[in-house]
């Protein structure tokens, strides 16, 4: 098999996707729900006239929440990495030999013999010895490495999109039904985000539908109650 079969062969794994997908997800079914939640629980208390308003300042604050918080998250594992890498160079300077006998004992507890492992291990560190160390002891690979600019691109993008659609159930609909409507979009919002999320991590579809289902369900009652329990107490 060729290099370049092996790499074709490689593009059907979705790990390389993990970077973005996680964010991506996480800022479309956060801008659904949290949107929703705020604008039903701004309809449930009978604040009609605030409901447009609430709802653009959700998205924009949302959004920047999502992309700072992502951002930072993702920057922070990228310090860990960036730490053992830094490390993992000074062990390899001070003591090779050693740094060879882990990489051989990382090979015999997945299964090789140690005559076998000794000789892998032998031609990784001829090889590169950091990279050696760094994919198969620390767990670092290129195509997971991660990358908070994306991941927080990603994240106010896909928050933005999601806060859109329930914003927009509550201009289709008669002032009395808008939190309805604004439940009925963002159940399709859900069922969307859902299935997106299925196809693309290669997941089962039902079930992470369901799961996303159920999340903003909950979400979006809870606040609706509050919102219901504000009106009726005057606040």
């Amino acid at each position: 098999m060729s290099l370049e079969e092996v790499y074709q062969r490689n593009l059907h794994h979705r790990t390389h996707r993990a970077g973005w997908l996680r964010a991506a997800v996480l800022g479309a079914n956060d801008g659904l729900v949290s949107t929703a939640s705020l604008m039903i629980g701004v309809s449930a208390a009978n604040a009609d006239s605030f409901l447009i308003t609430a709802g653009s300042a959700g998205i924009v604050a949302g959004a920047m929440s999502m992309a700072v918080g992502e951002y930072v998250s993702v920057r922070s594992q990228n310090d860990i990495e960036e730490s053992d890498k830094i490390l993992e160079m000074e062990h390899l300077a001070l003591d090779p030999e050693g740094e060879l006998l882990e990489l051989e004992q990382i090979y015999i507890s997945r299964g090789l013999s140690k005559e076998l492992a000794h000789q892998v291990a032998v031609a990784m560190h001829d090889k590169d010895p950091l990279a050696a160390h760094l994919r198969d002891e620390l767990g670092q690979h290129p195509h997971t490495k991660a990358r908070p600019m994306q991941a927080a691109l990603a994240s106010a993008a896909s928050f933005t999109l999601g806060g859109l659609i329930p914003f927009l159930g509550a201009f289709a609909s008669t002032p009395g039904a808008k939190a309805w409507s604004i439940v009925i979009f963002t159940f399709i919002g859900l069922l969307g985000t859902g299935i997106v999320s299925a196809r693309t991590a290669g997941s089962r579809v039902l079930r992470t539908t369901i799961r996303v289902l159920i999340g903003g369900a909950l979400g979006m009652a809870i606040t609706a109650g509050i919102g219901s329990l504000v009106h009726l107490s005057g606040i």
